[in-house]
């Protein structure tokens, strides 16, 4: 089955498992959760309804930090090329692009139809824009938004790559992207990589000012050298009333710093409501559980997907909640919960998606996957079973190029293991009038 011939959206989701254990009856209308009751055996079953049987049902994963521009799927495999430093692996980003032959529009489609398949339903994604590409980047993806409008929400943020006061021009291409259609406004180590704190914060917060808009900085820089920098930008958070709106990816510094220095940092991202997003990197990690014990926003994020930065990624966000859940030393069911919170809940709320879950009222945007529960969900790798997008089926599908094709048997009668599903498949009622799409291969 085709993207193109995606059946209509259910009228209900019946006997799904909700994250906080219940079972119970999603009522869907107009691309809306309508209802949220028990589920009581043998009701009468409603026309166009789907039966989850005990399937986990989840509001869409989110993705937020990925960078759809710099993405390789959809091109021929080429082997990674080490780099000592951030500069030498930026220049090597360049000369990879100048030889690449596939278009940016049709690499960063590629791994957007990967993500719809494995349940992502929103993505904040970087893109490129520097003397270099120019906004060619932010073009091509804004094609991409439009296209999978019906499928994916997009954030776009306009990252200055190639940094921002060492780059002449930079300024004013980032005021030129947020004006043509960027969402956010982005940075980079502005002490390791431009040597500047002030100029750029000054830059990139001025731009945010004026054109209303959040911020979202990639940050790398180590130590009380990075921690200085985040107390800036929480204060300058704060003196703009850009709480909510702020975010710092990666802040390798709040794992490597004394505990001290980690509370004075924490107490001040707080304060001023400062996101922190981290992708489990296999250096410093900023310290999840302790974050949150301060109040700080943690949420997650796949990173680099198969690019010249590294040949590593899947785009599965349930996959990056293991990986940090491994990083950070998560093991019991309570903190599994909190893995799967930073690619679901706390994702949402980073990208401000306020009508984002499974309350009434919430968009049914939402993902079945063949688990019991949400710990389950985090540490099985579970396939995807059903995904909907404003309450419309858009994955996965057959003709999806990831996960592996669908078994030539249909999973959907097929047992699964470790899975509620196994005495009870995905099936819809004999008055379904909406077909359940085949699923896809384990994730």
């Amino acid at each position: 089955m085709s993207e193109a011939s995606a059946p209509p959206g259910p009228t209900a989701l019946l006997g799904a498992t909700l994250p906080d254990g219940r079972t119970a009856d999603v009522h869907l209308r107009e691309g809306r959760v309508s209802a949220v009751e028990p589920h009581v055996p043998d009701r009468p079953v409603p026309p166009g309804a789907l039966h989850l049987g005990g399937a986990l049902l989840l509001p869409a994963l989110v993705d937020g930090h990925a960078h759809l521009d710099k993405t390789l799927l959809g091109a021929p495999w080429r082997p990674h090329r080490a780099t000592a430093t951030l500069r030498e692996q930026i220049a090597a980003e360049r000369d990879s692009r100048r030889t690449e032959e596939v278009p940016v529009a049709e690499r960063a489609a590629a791994l957007a139809r990967r993500m719809v398949a494995l349940g992502t339903g929103h993505v904040r994604s970087h893109v490129d824009v520097d003397p270099d590409t120019g906004l060619d980047h932010l073009h091509a993806l804004l094609d991409v938004r439009e296209e999978f409008r019906d499928r994916l929400g997009i954030q776009l943020v306009a990252f200055p790559q190639s940094g921002v006061v060492t780059a002449p021009g930079v300024a004013e291409l980032l005021d030129a992207a947020l004006a043509d259609g960027a969402d956010l406004v982005g940075g980079l180590d502005p002490v390791g990589f431009d040597g500047d704190a002030a100029g750029q914060l000054d830059t990139v917060f001025g731009l945010a000012e004026r054109h209303g808009k959040g911020v979202d900085l990639h940050l790398h820089d180590g130590g009380e050298t990075g921690t200085a920098q985040l107390r800036d930008i929480a204060a300058r958070t704060a003196a703009l009333g850009l709480g909510g709106r702020v975010a710092v990816s990666h802040a390798y510094a709040l794992g490597d710093v004394d505990d001290a220095e980690l509370d004075r940092t924490a107490t001040a991202l707080a304060a001023a409501g400062v996101a922190i997003m981290t992708n489990g990197p296999s250096g410093p990690v900023p310290p999840v559980l302790r974050l949150r014990e301060h109040g700080v926003r943690v949420f997650a994020g796949s990173d680099n997907v198969r690019d010249t930065w590294w040949p590593y990624g899947t785009a599965d966000m349930l996959e990056r909640a293991t990986i940090i859940g491994l990083r950070t030393g998560l093991m019991t069911d309570p903190e599994l919960s909190v893995a799967a919170s930073l690619v679901t809940g706390e994702a949402a709320a980073a990208l401000g998606l306020t009508d984002y879950g499974l309350a009434p009222g919430a968009r049914a945007d939402l993902v079945a996957v063949a688990a019991g529960s949400v710990p389950e969900a985090v540490a099985a790798h579970p396939r995807r079973l059903l995904v909907l997008h404003a309450g419309l089926v858009v994955g996965p599908f057959a003709d999806d190029t990831h996960p592996t094709l669908v078994p030539s048997a249909p999973v959907l009668s097929s047992p699964l293991s470790s899975s509620p599903l196994s005495s009870s498949p995905l099936s819809s009622s004999p008055v379904s009038s909406a077909p359940v799409p085949p699923a896809g291969g384990t994730a």
